[in-house]
């Protein structure tokens, strides 16, 4: 086996469609990943499992770009959260509004609408809230006072179109519509035509009152959310967690979950390979019978026998993973350190007195790193599937948004049977990528190693 350097594998390389194919893929999931480092708080993905932080978010919702290939549009989800603030004095009395705008165009109602604020304010001030269509009627939607309080204090609450006295005060407002509102919900009378039960497409504006009697009322924070089907770019799931968050975060722990596992199994594997076959005799015979142990063991069943009564946290899993994984890399190496060890030049570095750790790397690891590079590309997919498979079972780490996480929750809810197809499609299709990619430079490298499959 001759030496090939680093510059003649280059060139090679860089002739190789296959190996560009990859370096190509693996540049845009690097970019993919930093991406989603420096744009998504850390803390979104901490709170992937909190049901409370998606709350804002639509269930299931499909995603927005599927209404570009539609020809019925599909509501969206919109959360507002900007409002036109107005403040007005009145003698004894102070009045706080909020408005947000919205432009409705679909022939689908919206499934709900919350309004989500926090007030500061002493006493017991009123609460208005009111829709002006765009037929011009003005809706009354509800009428509240909030806790009483002697001294300052900051309330939050949550507003649903659901709420009893919002069905209550449209039913007293009944005479402006041609048909029956029992069997309607309160989004359905808010957006529908006065003379039948269709959507009304146009300008709408909500506004929310807040009326104080001789104290200061004011609202901090302010959100309206209309709820639709439709959200974001890959769409949410039954959580109602955003899926695009999800996938992007999952690229960068793939890749270092790969990564880590391949590069670290090789080296362990070379190392140990490389070390067995020089020292050759009594050693190598113990150290490869030690690897056929280990290389015997079903690798899966014990994965998941240490993930139960360990630990499933996904650095574990790592270690885990590491174990298992520098066997096969152990004997390739050790049968190729017993060709090159009969090389003229080891002889002559015996005979001059080198030490060994000198003359293996030295002699020995140089020409072994070539296939080094390539074991590290062909075993990054092993990884990343193995990852996934724990993690469908359940055996997986379900603080961090991983691609076989995502899948293992569309498997629980039934997406495949609802025909939750973007909860499926895009984590599968992301694994498939990332291990195409470095399938094809390991591939590559491989040609260039291997004489044989070179010619």
């Amino acid at each position: 086996m001759s030496s090939i350097s680093p510059q003649e594998i280059k060139q090679e390389f860089l002739k190789s469609k296959m190996g560009i194919a990859g370096i190509t893929i693996l540049a845009i999931l690097v970019a993919t990943s930093i991406i989603a480092i420096i744009t998504i708080p850390i803390e979104t993905f901490q709170e992937w499992n909190n049901p409370g932080s998606w709350i804002s978010y639509p269930k299931v919702a499909i995603p927005i770009w599927v209404n570009f290939i539609m020809t019925e549009k599909i509501p969206e989800h919109k959360i507002l959260e900007t409002p036109n603030i107005q403040t007005n004095s009145r003698g004894e009395i102070s009045l706080t509004t909020h408005q947000f705008g919205l432009n409705f165009d679909y022939n689908d109602f919206p499934s709900d609408f919350i309004y989500e604020f926090s007030s500061e304010y002493s006493g017991s001030p009123l609460l208005k809230m009111s829709v002006l269509r765009p037929d011009g009627i003005k809706l009354e939607l509800l009428s509240t006072s909030l806790p009483f309080s002697n001294s300052k204090t900051i309330h939050s609450e949550r507003i649903f179109s659901t709420d009893g006295s919002i069905k209550k005060n449209l039913s007293l407002q009944s005479e402006l519509f041609a048909f029956t509102l029992d069997r309607l919900s309160a989004e359905d009378i808010v957006f529908s035509k006065t003379q039948i039960n269709e959507s009304l497409k146009g300008n709408y504006i909500f506004s929310i009152d807040l009326y104080a009697v001789n104290s200061e009322a004011q609202i901090l924070e302010s959100k309206l959310i209309i709820g639709g089907k439709a959200f974001g770019i890959m769409g949410t799931d039954e959580l109602r967690r955003d899926l695009a968050i999800g996938l992007l975060w999952g690229t960068p722990l793939a890749l270092f979950i790969g990564l880590v596992v391949a590069i670290a199994s090789v080296v362990m594997g070379l190392l140990y390979g490389i070390y067995a076959g020089f020292k050759g005799k009594k050693t190598d015979e113990t150290m490869m019978r030690f690897n056929d142990v280990i290389y015997a063991l079903p690798a899966l069943p014990f994965l998941i026998i240490l993930s139960v009564t360990i630990s499933n946290s996904i650095f574990v899993l790592v270690g885990f993973l590491m174990i298992f994984g520098w066997v096969g890399i152990a004997k390739v190496s050790r049968s190729m350190t017993l060709q090159i060890k009969t090389r003229g030049y080891v002889d002559a570095a015996n005979m001059m007195g080198q030490k060994d750790s000198k003359i293996i790397l030295k002699h020995i690891v140089p020409q072994l790193l070539p296939y080094a590079f390539a074991s590290i590309a062909i075993s990054v997919p092993a990884a990343i599937t193995t990852e996934a498979g724990l993690s469908f079972l359940g055996l997986g780490d379900p603080s961090f948004p991983t691609w076989g996480q995502i899948l293992r929750d569309a498997n629980i809810f039934g997406a495949a049977a609802r025909g939750l197809w973007w909860w499926i499609v895009p984590p599968g299709v992301m694994i498939a990528i990332t291990g195409l990619a470095f399938v094809f430079i390991g591939n590559a490298l491989d040609a260039i190693v291997n004489p044989k499959l070179k010619r």
